[in-house]
């Protein structure tokens, strides 16, 4: 049923910004990162490994359980909770920026308003539900009530956020800053890091703030304004942080490895080794060993998280863009609306394809859950449908039309209960649950 209505930041603003620290602060000292199942959809990967997998075992016969229209655009992907709360961001005449609605109905939960850039941030959910959101030169986190925590100032506009393995939040503009946030009250918990290199203020003595939004647009393709256009990877157990960074000027994109510890954040290695620069959020594989990522070439890339040297490359029809779905075997299949639905098995030191699907025209993420079952938004016809589909072997099991939606999708997600959702880029969030 239906239902309702060019980065060029600067490396001195870290100090200016650290210098205003925490703007409010209402949190706890109590840690709620772990209150809930833990299930849920929390990040736009699923988790800090970006893998677009989940341990929930997969429905193979879904219906359409509600639709509804968010009344704007939607950029990144939604997320889930575990106890099924949605969360988007958008921009709408109405002023609200970050929505939440219910699993079970569809009804609106919360909206506030957070500012125009707001649509660019994908949303982070904690085990409590409480949401963490970038903004316009800001972080915000709300409870799951909308009630705001905390809100803490940074340069440019988060295009991505992760949980650190000790608990506190990591933080990556589009402008290239890294900062590590304490989750109860965003306070900074180390120096904040910058991507790019420090301008020459001699040279340079009058150098403006550029615009929190600056370069926005270009994340989507990677382009030479955006600096940071992908939500990093992050290994909790060793803190490292993988994350894609395009210079000025420079035609490549570097994959760069950063750690977090011993209360600060440094660089361990750069390779730059992306040509045309990167869309494509970095994927680790469950043991932490491998990194993968694609380019504007068409490429997909594996690569040693030791040093960043290339294991593999495989070379698609298109560009791979957003997520990549790693399951814990490695098999991997790749997002991209240019594309088709293609499944690849890492062998160590090469890869096989296992199987490709080029009558699936790609118009969302692939993601892979137990049991051997995958979702995914294709083109069908005139319109979109979600297909669910055999990992093994790509076969349909199902397929189920998203009525009245043009366009592409921004993500699935898969809720704790099996309800997987999915929102297209005109505004518009689809629930699906398990035919009863």
């Amino acid at each position: 049923m239906r239902i309702g209505s060019g980065v060029r930041t600067v490396s001195w603003l870290a100090a200016a910004v650290a210098a205003l620290g925490v703007l409010t602060a209402c949190g706890t000292d109590v840690d709620d990162i772990t209150v809930g199942r833990g299930l849920g959809w929390p990040a736009p990967g699923h988790e800090s490994r970006n893998s677009g997998t989940t341990p929930v075992t997969g429905s193979r016969a879904l219906s359409l359980q509600w639709s509804r229209p968010v009344g704007g655009p939607i950029v990144q992907p939604p997320t889930v909770g575990s106890e099924g709360q949605i969360f988007v961001t958008s921009r709408t005449d109405a002023q609200c920026d970050i929505f939440s609605y219910q699993m079970r109905t569809g009804r609106k939960r919360f909206c506030n308003p957070l500012g125009p850039q707001a649509i660019y941030s994908p949303t982070l959910l904690d085990g409590a539900n409480n949401v963490y959101v970038g903004l316009d030169s800001g972080v915000e986190s709300d409870n799951f009530l909308g009630q705001p925590r905390w809100r803490t100032p940074v340069a440019g506009v988060p295009i991505g956020m992760q949980f650190t393995g000790d608990g506190h939040l990591l933080v990556i503009t589009q402008s290239g800053q890294v900062d590590v946030l304490e989750r109860q009250t965003g306070k900074r918990m180390v120096p904040t890091r910058q991507l790019l290199p420090q301008p020459d203020f001699l040279q340079s003595p009058n150098l403006d703030w550029p615009p929190a939004g600056a370069g926005l647009d270009d994340c989507r393709t990677g382009g030479p304004d955006c600096a940071v256009a992908t939500v990093a990877a992050m290994d909790t157990d060793s803190g490292r942080i993988y994350a894609t960074v395009r210079k000025p000027g420079e035609s490549k994109a570097a994959l760069v490895a950063l750690r977090y510890a011993d209360g600060k954040v440094v660089q361990e290695w750069s390779r730059e080794i992306l040509v045309d620069g990167s869309a494509t959020d970095p994927a680790l594989s469950a043991d932490g060993a491998t990194l993968y990522v694609g380019d504007n070439s068409k490429r997909l890339i594996a690569v040693n998280t030791a040093d960043g040297t290339p294991k593999w490359e495989a070379q698609l029809d298109w560009e791979p863009r957003r997520g990549i779905s790693v399951s814990d075997d490695g098999l991997i299949i790749p997002a991209g609306d240019d594309g088709y639905l293609i499944a690849l098995q890492d062998t160590g030191t090469s890869f096989e394809r296992v199987w490709e699907r080029k009558d699936l025209a790609l118009r969302g993420l692939p993601v892979q859950t137990a049991g051997g079952t995958g979702y995914v938004t294709a083109a069908i016809g005139t319109g979109l449908n979600l297909v669910t589909f055999d990992t093994s072997t790509g076969a349909t099991l199902d397929s189920d039309v998203l009525p009245g939606a043009q366009g592409t999708t921004t993500g699935t997600a898969v809720g704790a209960e099996g309800e997987v959702v999915v929102a297209t880029r005109i505004g518009e969030i689809f629930a699906f649950a398990e035919n009863d």
